[in-house]
């Protein structure tokens, strides 16, 4: 019968707090409605200099196509790239398209033709994708430039008809980043709420004095770990059915798996995060080593979980260390269910390497557990 009164010891003490009640609310929905929208590695907007050395019907008609979208406008146009250049290192330009001279000459022969980009990689990301859009732009506005001319059409090749090119997203047809982030935004949520709370939980009682008065009490160590773990196990899942609710009321997402799947790997991930919060507040004294210890460890854990960045674009060494990440396993299940509506017979190994953590921190949060004040 201790438990039942340390959980409603646990649940008194969560409700008398002024703060933790409305930030279990608040945390979910300023993360659910903001980030999703920030956290976007589309690029748009993007400042174009074109350097047009042919000034003909098919150079205009490809700088017409380069800016028709909402990927480029253009914001000044010069005569040679050296000026350009200089374009880019004023700020003014993030991409330069340089059309050669005698492009609509050069076709009519038939020869193949160069266009050259250059894009200002400081922020690599934004660089490379840019420069990508505008090769697909200029690749696609290939045929438009051979039909814009009979004689161009002429010299083409068979019946004057460009080679098409058909593609197909599969999961996310839309490439909308929001589908792919939501559910790893869900992930992260989870892991500052039932990771950060129970890694103050028992340190709090420490600066309060109150574990003197449970040290002397013939408690269990093992009783008085479930009795850290069942509160914020259930906040945990609480905090996942409100994003799921707003997953769906916001962006009109819906798993294409199954919410059992996913509340399933919840319930296991939970305790997971929320065991090695309780492991940090065993070995801390004060308030400021758990905070720092935890906010230490979740961020190697969000940088090395595939959140942002694919874990097999990393080397070889971190995605060693990333196989110790339970974050990783948890962002892969949720996006496999939502995005390619996986059951559980296709996240054997996910699974087992969570039921694996979960094990052992755990144990690890028992052992840990000493009756000193």
């Amino acid at each position: 019968m201790t438990l039942p009164y340390l959980l409603r010891k646990e649940l008194q003490q969560f409700v008398r707090n002024a703060f933790l009640p409305r930030l279990v609310i608040l945390m979910p929905l300023m993360m659910m409605l903001v980030l999703p929208w920030a956290a976007n590695q589309e690029v748009t907007d993007l400042q174009l200099c074109l350097v047009d050395q042919d000034h003909s019907p098919q150079s205009r008609l490809l700088a017409t196509e380069a800016t028709s979208g909402r990927y480029f406008h253009l914001t000044s146009a010069v005569p040679t790239y050296e000026e350009a250049l200089r374009e880019v290192d004023a700020g003014r330009a993030d991409v330069v398209l340089v059309i050669p001279p005698h492009l609509a000459r050069r076709l009519g022969r038939g020869e193949k033709v160069q266009v050259f980009i250059a894009a200002n990689s400081v922020n690599g990301t934004k660089g490379m994708m840019g420069a990508n859009y505008l090769a697909q732009i200029v690749t696609t506005t290939g045929g438009q430039l051979i039909d814009c001319s009979p004689a161009l059409k002429a010299n083409s090749g068979i019946g004057g008809r460009p080679v098409g090119l058909s593609v197909s997203n599969r999961y996310n047809p839309h490439l909308d980043y929001k589908v792919y982030m939501v559910p790893a935004m869900m992930v992260m949520l989870l892991t500052l709420l039932t990771g950060f709370l129970p890694s103050l939980s028992i340190v709090g009682e420490k600066e309060a004095g109150t574990m003197e008065q449970l040290n002397v009490t013939p408690l269990s160590r093992s009783t008085f770990i479930l009795s850290k773990l069942i509160p914020y196990w259930v906040i945990g899942l609480t905090v996942m059915t409100l994003c799921l609710l707003l997953a769906w009321g916001v962006y009109g997402l819906v798993p294409e798996g199954s919410f059992l799947t996913i509340y399933a790997f919840a319930a296991i991930y939970i305790l997971v995060v929320s065991a090695m919060g309780l492991i940090i507040s065993n070995y801390s004294e004060t308030m400021q080593q758990a905070v720092f210890m935890m906010y230490f460890f979740v961020m190697i854990l969000l940088l090395m979980s595939g959140l942002f960045t694919p874990v097999k674009s990393m080397p070889e060494w971190a995605q060693w260390i990333a196989a110790f990440n339970p974050l990783k396993y948890f962002v892969h299940v949720m996006r496999s269910v939502f995005l390619k509506g996986s059951a559980l017979r296709d996240l054997l190994p996910p699974l087992y390497a969570l039921l694996g953590f979960a094990g052992g921190l755990g144990t690890w949060a028992i052992l840990s557990y000493r009756k000193r004040s």
